[in-house]
C-alpha cells in the first residue's frame, strides 16, 4: 500500500493521494470534489506532477471534480527503469487511465508536453470532452527549428544524459530559469520538484522528454494536421510571455488554428503559469466553465 512520503508538506498539498494500476505500474492522481458536478482533468508537462495543480485544485474543487495525474517517471508515480516514456506511451497511458475512472463529458487542462499527449485523445475522442483549457504548450512538429533541435541534440549526447540524469537539470536549472518572477519559485515549492526526482534511476522518464522534443514531432504533428476535428470547441488559452522556452511565437501558432479561442496572456509570467498566476487563472476558468 502507497502513501505519501514524509517530505510531502500537507499544507502546501491537502489532498489525499490516490493509486491506480496500469500496465503493471502504480500511477498516482488526486481526486478532489464531487462526482456529480463538472470534471476537469489536468494534465501536467515536465519536471512537474499534481503539485504543480495545487492552488488551482485548492480553490476549484469547491465547484468541479479536480483529477490530476502524475505521468509514469514522475511525482509520486512508479519510475521504472526500462518504462516506455515516450510521448506516444504516455498517451495511450492516460487514455487507459480516462476509461478506468469513466470519464466523459469532462474538461481538460494541459501545459507543456501535457498538451500534446491529451489532445492526442481528444482528437480521436471528440464527443467526450466538452471545454479544453491550455497554456504555454505545443502538438507540431518541433525537428526543423533550432529553437528546439539545437538544444534537443545536445541531450542526445553522454553530456545532456549526465546534465538530466546526475545532475537534474530540468529541475535544478530549467525550472528555475523559466519563472518570470523567480521569486515565485520558493525554496519550499523548488524542493518538492526536486524530492519528486531525488536520483538519476528517477529521472529517466524526464530524460526522455527532453530527447522527445524532435523525436515525438511526427507524431505531434499528424494529430496537429487533424485538428479540425475538435476546432469548434470551446479553447482557453493561457500564455506566459517571459517564457523563453516555450515563446510566444508559438501562441500565433494556436490563434491561427483556433481563431475563436478565448486568449489571456500574461506579460510577467513565464513559463509555469499555473505556479505564478494561479487566482487569474481560477477567475478565468471558472467564468469560461459558466
Amino acid at each position: 500500500m502507497k502513501t505519501q512520503p514524509a517530505w510531502l508538506d500537507k499544507k502546501l498539498f491537502p489532498f489525499e493521494s490516490k493509486w491506480i494500476e496500469i500496465e503493471g505500474n502504480q500511477l498516482h492522481y488526486i481526486d478532489e470534489g464531487k462526482d456529480e458536478e463538472e470534471t476537469i482533468l489536468f494534465v501536467h508537462g515536465t519536471p512537474e506532477w499534481s503539485f504543480g495543480w495545487r492552488d488551482l485544485v485548492k480553490e476549484l474543487r469547491n465547484h468541479y471534480r479536480c483529477i490530476a495525474l502524475d505521468m509514469l517517471g514522475f511525482g509520486l508515480s512508479d519510475k521504472p527503469k526500462h518504462g516506455d516514456y515516450t510521448c506516444k506511451a504516455h498517451s495511450d497511458r492516460l487514455e487507459l487511465f480516462i476509461h478506468r475512472l469513466g470519464l466523459t463529458n469532462f474538461n481538460l487542462m494541459a501545459n507543456d508536453f501535457g498538451g500534446g499527449i491529451s489532445l492526442r485523445y481528444v482528437v480521436d475522442n471528440p464527443t467526450k470532452v466538452k471545454k479544453i483549457m491550455l497554456f504555454n504548450t505545443w502538438m507540431w512538429s518541433l525537428k526543423t527549428d533550432k529553437h528546439y533541435s539545437g538544444p534537443a541534440k545536445v541531450m542526445n549526447t553522454m553530456l545532456g544524459k549526465i546534465m538530466y540524469l546526475n545532475f537534474n537539470f530540468p529541475v535544478n536549472v530549467v525550472m528555475a530559469a523559466a519563472f518570470g518572477d523567480k521569486k515565485k519559485l520558493t525554496k519550499e515549492i523548488h524542493a518538492h520538484y526536486k524530492k519528486a526526482l531525488p536520483n538519476a534511476a528517477s529521472r529517466v522518464g524526464a530524460y526522455t522528454f527532453a530527447k522527445e522534443l524532435t523525436n515525438a514531432s511526427d507524431w505531434w504533428q499528424s494529430y496537429w494536421d487533424r485538428m479540425n476535428v475538435i476546432a469548434d470547441k470551446p479553447f482557453l488559452i493561457f500564455w506566459g510571455m517571459k517564457d523563453s522556452f516555450i515563446p510566444p511565437k508559438e501562441l500565433e501558432k494556436w490563434k491561427s488554428k483556433l481563431p475563436s479561442a478565448n486568449v489571456v496572456m500574461f506579460e510577467d509570467a513565464g513559463h509555469f503559469v499555473q505556479e505564478e498566476k494561479p487566482k487569474e487563472m481560477i477567475r478565468e476558468i471558472r467564468e469560461f466553465l459558466k
